[in-house]
């Protein structure tokens, strides 16, 4: 399944890595509206998800990096491992692995994660995130969907 679905995880990573490049080139000098919901603002997350233990004072950076690489070691034996008619797990799984490999980039080369997209009502926003990010969460979902019997169907004639 690798080797059939391993593109999408190159993908991910393609695209978040040349999102990032644009934010930084682009974003420095403030955020730019979109919509009214919708910002691209520049925001550098030292921590995980939500900035969690982005204030923890620097070891977590390379947690985070450690995390990655064996959790991108998981995966990778897991898809190994997936039958051929398992689709929406291994496209879950490359979307995971793709946007997992997109932050570890930003952490290897910068010691943080680069964000950029702003959701927000009026005065609330949402934590600032980037490509990567989404796609760990559409990986995540449709991990969530097919642990609950909630699978693509394939068309009949397959």
């Amino acid at each position: 399944m690798i080797r059939r679905w391993g593109w999408l995880a190159m993908v991910v990573v393609v695209l978040d890595q040349a999102t990032k490049l644009l934010a930084l080139l682009h974003l420095q000098h403030g955020p730019i509206e979109l919509a009214p919901v919708l910002n691209l603002a520049l925001a550098f997350n030292t921590g995980a998800a939500f900035s969690f233990l982005a204030d923890a004072g620097g070891w977590q950076n390379l947690f985070f990096i450690v995390i990655a690489i064996v959790m991108s070691a998981v995966i990778l034996v897991m898809t190994h491992r997936l039958a051929s008619g398992d689709v929406q797990v291994a496209v879950a799984l490359m979307l995971v692995l793709g946007g997992a490999a997109g932050n570890l980039i930003d952490r290897v080369r910068f010691g943080h994660v680069i964000d950029f997209i702003d959701v927000y009502y009026r005065a609330w926003h949402w934590p600032t995130f980037n490509i990567a990010d989404s796609a760990i969460t559409v990986g995540a979902v449709l991990l969530v969907l097919d642990a609950f019997g909630i699978r693509w169907r394939r068309r009949s004639g397959q």
